[in-house]
């Protein structure tokens, strides 16, 4: 379980005469709650006294050590008091509130606080453990456990929630989260509970988990990394001179050393050929007689042919998004299903708990590492390197060496320009990457590919597309095939959605000087 325990700590004063003197006076029972963002802490009433709980920076952890491990028992005990840690805070609150230097201290709370990486819940299907559910991590205690039961409740009687859970689930993560990682990003949440979430900021806890082959190019490059799965992929590449300090990014403005190296990386990719690197894409192998016939009853639409490739939507019973792959047709009973890193665990374990007798499913994510090559100059650059057949149309997939390096080039763009997937195997990729670098590929990130997909109206899973949605709303009715004699989950309900009609749809904006109509502090709508 990716957690860790926290210690936090809180005082509570002797009763204040003069907040029983104002209660009285004004016939209230609380003051206002203070926050102070600032300084990390929180200050409220208890009874007629005050309670001051900060969140320290210099935080400590709990049984993580051999000299400190975790008891057997710890149901109603405490740490001892330790507020030499916290003597800074406790005097700033003094100084915002002078009343709560007036009282004495009667009691300290010291006792253990679970975190997760990320500071939220984990809340839904134990990863590769069948009909067993989490409910636990709750950093906040009793106040989300009305949510976390309707939800748990919902997902063991009924197998979907009301609403989308992903940001809880357990299995959004995978197995990069050891102990150390779950240290270190704990502590970083815990400091930071009250601290400015800004947009392009990448917090540098958990950092360098999983590498491509390639990485150290990448960086070498220019390449300023982010986490996908715990796998570094590069969001944008700066040049010299370029501010690449994490105090840059401390910004609700859009604008940023990164503004003009994304700019450019897309027109590199619009006029020219861009590079890639992407590791971790999930990839499994499905193989055993009937596979074909089995992968219909699980998607919504049909399967491709042999030699091509297609993208599959997997509904829920309610006709929801529940996820999407790229499904690659090797021959009758051979398939490679390539799903979106994050999904990892929770697309493997979505096939493995359908999956009939007589078929095998098989991870072999980090056997393999994918270059994305992409602009309408990039067969112009492939060409130049290999013999494969370069004019087969869109969706198709074949077996190819450039130089003397084997791969397998899938012929689609999540850029939305002609482009080619080039799926290798990890000894070959530093070479195949060297030869498209010297042929005049541009190195582009992130950043820039998903404004590059935004541009081109591509939808992404979690981002665009959730279970909060149908295939109906996500305006995927091209990838429905109602007709189909296989029945799939949801079926029925999208046949009675379609019938009485869709009520909301997923729509772009065209925006003639995006510029002008940016919203302040990075808000979805501005008016």
């Amino acid at each position: 379980v990716p957690m860790m325990v926290m210690s936090h700590q809180y005082l509570l004063t002797d009763e204040i005469p003069e907040i029983e003197a104002w209660c009285k006076e004004t016939g209230k029972t609380k003051l206002p709650l203070l926050r102070d963002v600032d300084s990390s802490y929180y200050l409220r009433q208890e009874k007629f006294g005050l309670n001051l709980g900060p969140y320290e920076g210099n935080c400590k952890a709990h049984w993580v050590t051999p000299d400190d491990p975790m008891p057997d028992d710890f149901s109603f005990q405490l740490y001892p008091d330790d507020l030499e840690r916290i003597e800074w805070h406790i005097e700033d609150a003094m100084a915002r509130v002078p009343l709560l230097g007036k009282a004495g201290i009667s009691k300290v709370i010291n006792g253990p606080i679970p975190y997760a990486p990320d500071g939220n819940p984990l809340v839904g299907p134990m990863p590769g453990v069948p009909n067993a559910f989490e409910a636990c991590v709750f950093t906040f205690g009793i106040a989300q456990g009305g949510g976390a039961g309707k939800v748990l409740a919902e997902w063991i009687t009924e197998g979907v929630t009301e609403w989308d859970m992903w940001s809880c689930d357990p299995r959004r993560y995978t197995d990069y989260t050891d102990q150390q990682y779950c240290i270190d990003n704990g502590k970083q949440v815990y400091g930071h509970e009250y601290a400015m979430h800004f947009p392009w900021h990448r917090w540098p806890a958990g950092s360098d988990r999983k590498h491509s082959p390639i990485h150290a190019e990448v960086v070498k490059a220019g390449g300023q990394m982010g986490a996908f799965n715990g796998w570094e992929r590069a969001n944008w590449f700066a040049q010299d001179g370029d501010d690449t300090s994490e105090a840059s990014t401390q910004t609700w403005a859009r604008q940023g050393p990164w503004a003009d190296r994304i700019r450019q990386e897309c027109e590199a990719v619009r006029d020219g050929v861009g590079v890639l690197d992407l590791p971790g894409f999930a990839r499994f192998n499905l193989t055993g007689h009937g596979a074909a016939d089995w992968l219909r009853t699980m998607i919504s639409g049909g399967l491709p042919r042999v030699g091509r490739m297609n993208l599959a939507y997997f509904p829920d019973k309610r006709g929801r998004i529940l996820t999407e792959m790229s499904v690659m047709h090797h021959s009758a009973d051979f398939f490679t299903l390539i799903t979106a890193g994050t999904a990892q665990w929770h697309d493997f374990e979505h096939l493995k708990n359908h999956l009939p007798e007589g078929l095998h499913l098989t991870d072999h994510t980090r056997d393999f590492d994918t270059l994305i090559v992409t602009g309408p100059k990039s067969r112009d650059l492939l060409a130049s390197m290999t013999d494969a057949d370069l004019t087969l149309p869109w969706l198709s997939i074949q077996r190819a060496h450039i130089g003397l390096h084997e791969c397998a080039l899938a012929r689609v763009s999540f850029a939305g320009e002609l482009g080619w997937e080039i799926h290798a195997h990890n000894e070959h990729v530093a070479p195949i990457y060297h030869k498209l670098i010297e042929g005049g590929a541009k190195p582009f990130g992130m950043w820039a590919l998903n404004s590059l997909r935004l541009e081109k109206g591509y939808r992404a899973w979690k981002g665009d597309l959730s279970t909060d949605y149908s295939l109906l709303e996500g305006g995927l009715d091209r990838f429905v095939k109602l007709d189909k004699e296989q029945d799939f989950p949801g079926k029925a309900a999208l046949m009675a959605e379609k019938q009485r009609g869709v009520t909301k749809r997923f729509a772009t904006l065209v925006l003639d000087d995006a510029g002008a109509y940016d919203a302040p502090y990075m808000a979805t709508i501005s008016h």
